[in-house]
């Protein structure tokens, strides 16, 4: 691996730390906050691509399991992955990998850079795939009902499809620059 992956992967794995100090927003219905972080893993996976963001994502996994306080609201630990938030965090970890076979999928009729690729993209992972995990984990590990753990996670959905929207955006901008 070349020091340019290396640096692109400490910066962005640095970049979804820092969004851990923007405060939660806590939901009365269920033990999992609105938090940031989720929009990095988006921007891992539209910037990096599969491989690289997988890896930032990977270290970040890491470093919770370890016990650094890292995500939202300074929170480390095993425990962490066992709680209502696991669900999320294990599909954190395929995001880029899904976002860039989706993305790559969808390059044959759209622009693989576009804004419209991207977001479809952004959308069918960070919402769709991710919510699917995280339903199923919710359900099981609050010991709720499917329904009530599917109305609970719809409450995401608008902050969810405003960051994809703002990172499908970000991304395509970013990556016009770099290729020009």
């Amino acid at each position: 691996m070349k020091t340019k992956d290396i640096t692109q992967i400490a910066l962005m794995t640095a970049l979804i730390i820092a969004l851990a100090f923007i405060p939660a927003i806590p939901i009365a219905l269920i033990p999992v906050p609105i938090v940031l972080q989720n929009f990095g893993i988006m921007l891992a996976g539209l910037l990096l691509g599969a491989k690289k963001g997988t890896i930032s994502v990977a270290i970040l996994l890491v470093l919770v399991a370890v016990g650094l306080p890292v995500l939202t609201g300074f929170r480390g630990g095993l425990i962490i992955f066992v709680g209502p938030t696991g669900g999320y965090l294990l599909a954190w970890l395929f995001t880029p990998i899904l976002l860039s076979l989706i993305n790559r999928g969808l390059s044959r009729w759209l622009n693989p850079a576009g804004f419209i690729n991207l977001l479809i993209s952004t959308l069918l992972v960070s919402v769709v795939i991710t919510y699917a995990v995280a339903i199923f984990w919710l359900q099981i590990q609050s010991h709720i009902s499917f329904t009530q753990a599917f109305w609970a996670n719809g409450l995401f959905i608008p902050g969810d499809i405003l960051k994809a929207v703002i990172a499908a955006w970000l991304s395509q901008r970013l990556l016009e620059m770099i290729h020009n």
